[in-house]
């Protein structure tokens, strides 16, 4: 309770300089822009404006630079990795979810544009995590080959990390440039999965079984596009 206190804090502190989703394309520009996650196996999930600051950075010579920011989504679900049980449905979410990324990006300049080829590492923490119980049970349903289901589990709470690539594409009108970007993240947060669970068919008795998951993860894997406009440079 003391982290995720410390964590908001941080986090609401920091972004309340922000407004709109500003940032900073290179040392002169900066801009509006939204974005959206598509997360694998999850739901569509929004960045809580103006909680978010992408592309601050140093420019290192002619061709690369080094950037980074922070976004803070509400996820709508994400999934959960190295279970014994697998579903196409979120077990997480929504939820809170504070990510930071840390890239080197490669700058192809042209006459009217720019395309920035993006990799790097990432961190990021979730918060006042909800497990989606229906999809949950579910899934325990087929993997014990049961008709009813009835879990009652909970998970640890820590950082995860990870890493991501992508592309930008910016075309510059005369006083403006129009920015589309898109980018694939790669990580995980080891949280493991607690509880019991109660369950079995209709016709013979219920059995209950007590579960330790302890390798599983918050899978934060998935598509980041973002548009936005430029100003400046």
């Amino acid at each position: 309770m003391r982290l995720r206190r410390s964590i908001c804090c941080a986090v609401t502190f920091c972004c309340l300089f922000l407004f709109f989703r500003p940032f900073t394309a290179t040392a002169q520009e900066v801009g509006l822009s939204f974005s959206y996650f598509i997360p694998k196996n999850g739901y569509f999930s929004t960045p809580i404006s103006p909680f978010s600051i992408r592309g601050v950075g140093v420019e290192l010579g002619d061709f690369f630079a080094l950037q980074t920011g922070a976004t803070l989504y509400r996820m709508s679900g994400l999934n959960m990795s190295d279970l014994p049980f697998e579903s196409k449905e979120p077990f997480i979410g929504p939820n809170f979810t504070a990510m930071v990324p840390v890239e080197l990006v490669l700058v192809l300049s042209g006459k009217n544009s720019d395309v920035n080829f993006k990799v790097g590492a990432f961190g990021f923490i979730s918060f006042d995590n909800k497990l989606n119980e229906g999809n949950i049970d579910r899934a325990l349903r087929e993997w014990e080959s049961w008709q009813v289901v009835n879990s009652d589990l909970s998970l640890n709470n820590s950082p995860g990390f990870g890493y991501h690539f992508g592309m930008e594409y910016i075309y510059y009108f005369r006083k403006f440039g129009l920015s589309l970007e898109a980018n694939y993240f790669i990580g995980g947060a080891k949280t493991g999965l607690q509880g019991t669970y109660i369950g079995g068919n209709t016709m013979g008795p219920l059995e209950t079984k007590t579960v330790d998951f302890s390798e599983a993860k918050i899978d934060y894997t998935g598509l980041e596009i973002a548009m936005g406009i430029l100003f400046g440079g």
